[in-house]
């Protein structure tokens, strides 16, 4: 590892300057809260942005693997401005209420599950300096928080006073409480091999090489059951249960109308895109660039692209493969999710935590 470039790169030097200008000309707790409202700016506006492009990209993958076109008339030939144009009109369609719902409750859900994803892509290590939420117990306060979000989904779907969303909600809640066991499993899996639950301590420990390498077969299992345990988690196919259109019109959302439906459908894109990060983050070395042993020329190169870059493309790419997933498998049902989770991969996964854990004491890992 070249640490030269990797300090040329980060963004530390640059934002203690902004901390210590700010703080020439105000008090520090003034200097802190505007730090912390233009940090918030940042997050929704990255957040609204890569909505916009997982929409996006959904739609023109989903038309590959169907052998069609894809959204191809709003903005052109490749329909750039078709989902600027739906957010467009989710913002100006009305919110219904329902007369015999529980309003308090009925409100509350889409709001907590937005915020459950936007904490949770808070904690996401961009590049090195650029960690907005970094703690020592990180990688927990990420699972703590993304926990919240099924609080909502049972909320949206028990509020709503409707068979077609409470039976939303009692699926998504008992398929994301079962898979949350095998996904934590192997996060744990890859702290017992990081060293650490901070989450830039988790991408530093790659700097010799990434996770997935160092680990021999077993990261590599564990990357598959974190994959598939991801995609229960954010209510993807094939584990779209709790939103069969087939059975249940639209699960658990199935009566919000207006933003507030779409709130439940950016959590759903986001929650992509923060599985696939912590994914980089914990296998694929998080920013760090690609090194080859013996290759100091190939190496040097990788350093130059900056850590943002190797961030998002690796990102880019378990989306794509979490994409595959979806329009490649039917959806199964709900005995077959469960039986998928407590027979298979949770067993799997244990044996995979406690082998990782003899190769960590013996020195097996590279």
């Amino acid at each position: 590892m070249n640490q030269a470039f990797l300090d040329y790169y980060s963004l530390e030097p640059f934002t203690q300057w902004i901390h210590r200008t700010l703080c020439g000309v105000m008090p520090e707790d003034w200097a802190v809260f505007i730090e912390g409202l233009a940090l918030g700016i940042v997050i929704l506006l990255a957040y609204a942005v890569l909505a916009v492009v997982l929409i996006y990209m959904e739609r023109r993958v989903c038309g590959a693997f169907q052998c069609r076109i894809g959204p191809n008339r709003v903005g052109g030939k490749g329909g750039l401005l078709q989902v600027p144009a739906d957010v467009l009109k989710i913002l100006t369609k009305e919110i219904i209420r329902l007369r015999k719902s529980d309003h308090v409750l009925y409100e509350l859900a889409p709001y907590l599950v937005i915020l459950a994803s936007v904490i949770s892509f808070s904690c996401l290590p961009w590049h090195k300096g650029a960690e907005i939420l970094d703690m020592q117990i990180g990688i927990f306060f990420v699972l703590a928080a993304s926990s919240i979000g099924v609080i909502g989904i049972l909320l949206a779907g028990w509020s709503s006073n409707s068979k077609y969303t409470i039976i939303g909600a009692v699926r998504s809640g008992a398929m994301i409480i079962s898979y949350e066991l095998s996904l934590g499993i192997t996060v744990l899996t890859m702290v017992i091999l990081s060293g650490t639950m901070s989450i830039s301590g988790i991408v530093e420990s790659q700097a010799g090489g990434w996770n997935i390498f160092k680990g021999h077969i077993l990261t590599l299992v564990a990357f598959v059951i974190y994959l598939i345990s991801g995609n229960a988690e954010a209510n993807r196919g094939p584990f779209d249960l709790a939103e069969a259109e087939q059975e249940l019109t639209a699960g658990y959302h199935t009566e919000y109308s207006g933003m507030h439906f779409g709130f439940f459908y950016l959590a759903e894109y986001l929650n992509l895109f923060i599985t696939a990060g912590i994914a980089t983050t914990l296998f694929l070395g998080g920013w760090m660039p690609l090194h080859v042993a013996g290759l100091d020329g190939f190496n040097a190169v990788m350093d130059y692209i900056p850590g943002i870059v190797w961030f998002l493309g690796k990102t880019f790419f378990v989306i794509f493969l979490l994409m595959w997933i979806r329009w490649t498998f039917p959806r199964l049902r709900i005995d077959q999710v469960l039986t998928l989770e407590w027979k298979y991969l949770m067993p799997l996964s244990l044996v995979v935590m406690l082998a990782m854990v003899v190769m960590k004491v013996f020195g097996l890992v590279f």
